[in-house]
C-alpha cells in the first residue's frame, strides 16, 4: 500500500510560520470546494448589486459580519441567501470563471468544483444555458488560467427527493463535458442518506464517480450508508470516521478518501476547534487524507491557509506538504496522463525549493 501519512517536521526543520511562501507556490489539486461557496466578497458584492432585493450586504467589508455563523443550520440558511442571487446564465459564468481567477492566485492547477444545478435551474435558469454557462467558464479558465476544472453535480440534501431526481436527470440526460462526478450535500442530521440510492445508482450507471457528503454532523454510521448504498469513492468531511476504528480501517483498505475541511469544520461548529481536529487520527490511521477549503471566502479561508493548517496540525515540513498534494491528485477523477504531469510538477517544484 502506498504510504498516505505525511512527512512530519524533522527536530530543528523549517519552523510552521515559514511555510507559507512554499505553501503558496506549492502546485494543488482541490477536491471539496463548492461552486457558490467560493464566491469572493467581491463577486458576492458585485452580485447582491446586480439583485437589489437580496438581503446579503453589498459592502465586501459588511460580508464578514454576514459570513459568522451560529451553528450548521445558519450557515445553510446563509449559503442559500447567496446561492438565490445567482439567476441568470451570466451570473453562473460570471461566478464560475471569477472562481477559477481565485483558485489561478493559489496555484491550484486542477479542481472538481461542487455545482447544485438544481438550485439554479429552480429559480428559472434555462438548465441548457446553464450548462452551457459553467463549460464556456471551464473553458476559458484552462485557456486563460491554466485552471483544470471537472465538475461535481451535488444533491442539495435538504431538498428531498424531487432535487434528487432532478439532480440525476440533469446529470445523465445533460452531461457536460466536464462532469466527472455525483454528490449530496447540505444537512446531514433528518436526510438519511439511503433515501438516495436509486439516484446514485443512475448516476454511477452512467459512468460518473459517486462523492456524498457524510459524517460531518452526523456519526459514523452515516459514513458506512454512504458507502454500502451509494457506492462512495470519496467521503466529503467523513470526520466522525475516527469514532469508529472499523470504518478507518475500511477507508484505509480500500483507499476511500477523506475530503477534510478543517477550518470549515470549526466554522460550522461540527468541531470544537482545530486543536481537537481528528485528521491527525485520521492520517495514523493510514486514510488517504486531502486537505480541502469547502466554502473559503464564507469561512475567511483558501486553500494555501487550509494547508497551513494542515502542516500545524501534523506536524509537516515541506516533504509532507507535497505528500498531501499527491494525495490529492491521487484521490483525484482526472486522467493517468493528468495525475502524472501534476505529481511531477509537484516533485520539481519541491525538489528545487529543498535545492535553495
Amino acid at each position: 500500500m502506498k504510504a498516505t501519512c505525511p512527512h512530519p517536521r524533522p527536530p530543528g526543520g523549517t519552523p510552521m510560520t515559514d511555510l507559507h511562501p512554499f505553501i503558496a507556490g506549492l502546485p494543488k489539486a482541490e477536491l471539496h470546494v463548492h461552486h457558490v461557496g467560493s464566491a469572493s466578497p467581491r463577486i458576492v458584492s458585485e452580485l447582491a448589486a446586480r439583485h437589489p432585493d437580496s438581503k446579503v450586504p453589498t459592502d465586501p467589508e459588511a460580508l464578514a459580519d454576514y459570513f459568522t455563523f451560529t451553528d450548521f443550520a445558519h450557515f445553510i440558511e446563509v449559503y442559500l441567501s447567496v446561492v438565490d442571487l445567482v439567476r441568470t446564465p451570466e451570473d453562473v459564468r460570471l461566478l464560475t470563471f471569477e472562481v477559477a481567477r481565485d483558485m489561478a492566485r493559489q496555484n491550484i492547477r486542477y479542481a472538481e468544483l461542487t455545482i447544485t444545478p438544481y438550485s439554479s435551474t429552480r429559480r428559472g435558469i434555462d438548465e441548457k444555458a446553464f450548462m452551457e454557462a459553467i463549460e464556456d467558464a471551464r473553458k476559458a479558465a484552462e485557456k486563460e488560467l491554466g485552471v483544470i476544472l471537472r465538475w461535481c453535480f451535488d444533491i442539495p440534501g435538504e431538498a428531498g427527493l424531487e432535487a434528487a431526481a432532478e439532480t440525476a436527470r440533469l446529470a445523465v440526460d445533460l452531461r457536460p463535458e466536464g462532469l466527472v462526478s455525483f454528490g449530496l450535500g447540505g444537512p446531514e442530521i433528518g436526510v438519511p442518506r439511503p433515501q438516495f440510492k436509486p439516484y446514485f445508482d443512475a448516476a454511477r450507471a452512467a459512468g460518473l464517480h459517486s462523492v456524498p457528503h457524510a459524517g460531518e454532523t452526523t456519526g459514523p454510521e452515516t459514513v458506512w450508508d454512504a458507502i454500502r448504498d451509494l457506492g462512495a469513492e470519496r467521503i466529503g468531511h467523513g470526520t466522525s470516521s475516527v469514532k469508529d476504528p472499523e470504518l478507518l480501517a475500511y477507508l484505509a483498505e480500500h483507499r476511500i478518501a477523506l475530503e477534510v475541511c478543517p477550518t470549515s469544520n470549526i466554522a460550522t461548529r461540527a468541531v470544537t476547534d482545530l486543536d481537537s481536529h481528528p485528521v491527525k487520527e485520521m492520517v495514523a490511521a493510514g486514510v488517504l487524507v486531502t486537505i480541502n477549503s469547502d466554502d473559503p471566502p464564507m469561512f475567511g479561508s483558501d486553500l494555501n491557509n487550509e494547508y497551513a493548517v494542515a502542516a500545524r496540525l501534523l506536524d509537516l515540513d515541506e516533504r509532507g506538504l507535497a505528500q498531501l498534494a499527491k494525495n490529492a491528485v491521487e484521490a483525484s477523477f482526472l486522467d493517468p496522463a493528468g495525475k502524472a504531469r501534476l505529481n511531477a510538477e509537484i516533485d520539481t517544484y519541491t525538489s528545487e525549493w529543498l535545492a535553495r
